[in-house]
């Protein structure tokens, strides 16, 4: 038996071709974002554990092949994220630090809102890696308040 969508209506109207645009450029801009901050991120993981970022590890951590780890490390370094040392690993710039921490500042948020609502701590952990990048500043605020009122409950 074919499958047959059932029609859900809309909970509001269309929004205007701008607004809706809008929306279409923010997720195309976080889907861009998200995979320099991924690498960052990682190399600043690395590094703090107290590793070296080479090439290897971070294609085996991020299940990529090295030519593609080669290519992004190109990318990133014309961005002024990070530099290489010859027969070295990769080291963040101060630019690099600072989307590093911004992006695990979002991600632990993001995790611990999610934990705040009952989601297991693997689950919360992964689909944090997702939203992560794609949250705004003002969602981002609305987790921050939410856990603030959980720890600090009204009397």
């Amino acid at each position: 038996m074919p499958f047959a969508p059932r029609n859900i209506p809309r909970d509001q109207p269309l929004p205007d071709a701008e607004s809706h645009a809008e929306g279409f450029r923010h997720s195309r801009e976080a889907r861009r974002r998200a995979l320099v901050e991924d690498y960052i991120e990682l190399i600043a993981d690395l590094i703090e554990d107290g590793q070296e970022a080479r090439q290897v590890d971070i294609a085996a951590r991020l299940g990529v092949s090295q030519p593609t780890v080669a290519k992004m490390l190109v990318r990133l370094t014309d961005e002024k994220l990070v530099f290489r040392k010859p027969y070295r690993g990769v080291f963040l710039t101060e630019a690099g630090r600072k989307v590093a921490n911004q992006s695990r500042e979002r991600h632990q948020t993001v995790e611990a809102f999610l934990r705040s609502i009952g989601v297991s701590a693997d689950t919360a952990r992964m689909d944090a890696e997702g939203i992560e990048h794609h949250v705004s500043e003002e969602t981002l605020s609305a987790f921050r308040d939410a856990l603030r009122k959980l720890d600090n409950p009204p009397v």
